[in-house]
């Protein structure tokens, strides 16, 4: 898989998400269940429009899942002045964390400066050793060292809450930010394409032949500025998921990753005559629109903003001119954007 600089879809033709079609709740709070947003289905040229609980009758006997199975953490700490996101766990200790200035129930980016010292509530610290990456101007990422007085999870356990954008309307407990898959805590942000599945539509699911296979990667702060490439993050893939992942491909079904971090997983350990393969550590791939991607056939996603490095794996998977197509008709249509929204199945077209 290329690593290319990144190359984005700038506009989508003037692409701007309106305001009405931000997903300002949960969709329990908008009196629905999680599988009941809808769905876009587009495989080639096609495109359906259906419910998220219509699944079972648009995947096929055969295909497979692969979810993360991440837990979200309440990684954001707030104090009167800055809002602190514990992002990503790096090697030797260190941390990648976000400044943000606190804006009502969430945050807008940071503006104030480059500290190097942030206090925080009982006691903690946050030392600032470097920008990242280390040429960034922005002052927004930081390679931190933490001073907690006991471990990350314990600390946010008291401490913190979920990493909220001022497109939510009010705070939600950290329950709302947790998917049926989430058994591993370490994503600072929910993976959010998992949302919409329940236990009653993974059971239709299995009943139809569709099987589900877990791996975990620990999702980082999402909120890219324009211009910034996504940043290692850590996953690992079980030997036993790699080898349903071949054994699916060998019988002819298709491997639908259910988000964009399992993308990103599945295609780093990936090799080039397309198996797959168990592996754990952090993973630097950005996949770039001429891919094409070597173990995924199909992906299942939210809508992701303009400028987003999650398009340029769109393109990879469904090609330019259609993703431009889908993106106008969920705009025309009111589709809902962010992770409280609705989902977009792509289903690659390989002839």
């Amino acid at each position: 898989m290329t690593l290319a600089p990144v190359r984005r879809l700038d506009s989508l033709d003037g692409f701007q998400i309106p305001p009405e079609l931000e997903a300002k709740k949960p969709a329990e709070g908008r009196g629905i269940c999680r599988d009941e947003v809808r769905l876009m289905v587009t495989e080639g040229k096609k495109r359906r429009h259906a419910r998220f609980r219509e699944l079972p009758s648009v995947l096929r006997t055969g295909d497979l899942l692969v979810v993360n199975n991440s837990a979200t953490l309440p990684a954001s700490v707030r104090t009167e002045d800055v809002v602190v996101n514990f992002s990503t766990t790096l090697p030797g200790g260190l941390h990648i964390v976000e400044l943000r200035r606190p804006s009502g129930p969430g945050s807008l980016p940071w503006k104030g400066g480059q500290p190097l010292r942030v206090a925080l509530p009982g006691g903690a610290r946050v030392d600032l050793l470097a920008p990242y990456p280390v040429d960034s101007e922005t002052g927004r990422l930081w390679v931190a060292y933490l001073e907690l007085g006991g471990t990350l999870p314990d600390y946010l356990a008291q401490w913190g809450d979920p990493i909220r954008y001022p497109h939510v309307d009010g705070p939600h407990p950290l329950s709302a930010y947790q998917t049926v898959f989430a058994a591993i805590p370490g994503s600072a942000e929910m993976p959010s394409a998992g949302r919409p599945f329940t236990h009653r539509l993974l059971t239709e699911l299995m009943t139809v032949g569709v099987a589900v296979a877990p791996l975990t990667l620990h999702a980082g702060v999402s909120s890219l500025e324009s211009g910034e490439e996504p940043y290692p993050e850590w996953f690992d893939i079980p030997a036993a998921t790699a080898a349903l992942v071949d054994h699916t491909r060998r019988q002819g079904g298709r491997v639908v990753a259910v988000g964009t971090t399992v993308v990103r997983a599945l295609e780093t350990t990936a090799d080039d005559v397309g198996r797959s393969h168990p592996g754990h550590g952090w993973t630097e791939l950005v996949v770039a629109p001429d891919g094409p991607l070597r173990v995924v056939d199909a992906l299942i996603t939210g809508w992701h903003e303009p400028a987003s490095t999650h398009l340029d794996m769109l393109e990879a998977l469904m090609g330019r001119e259609t993703l431009a197509e889908s993106y106008r008709a969920a705009l025309a249509r009111g589709y809902l954007w962010h992770e409280f929204g609705d989902s977009h199945l792509i289903v690659a077209d390989r002839r």
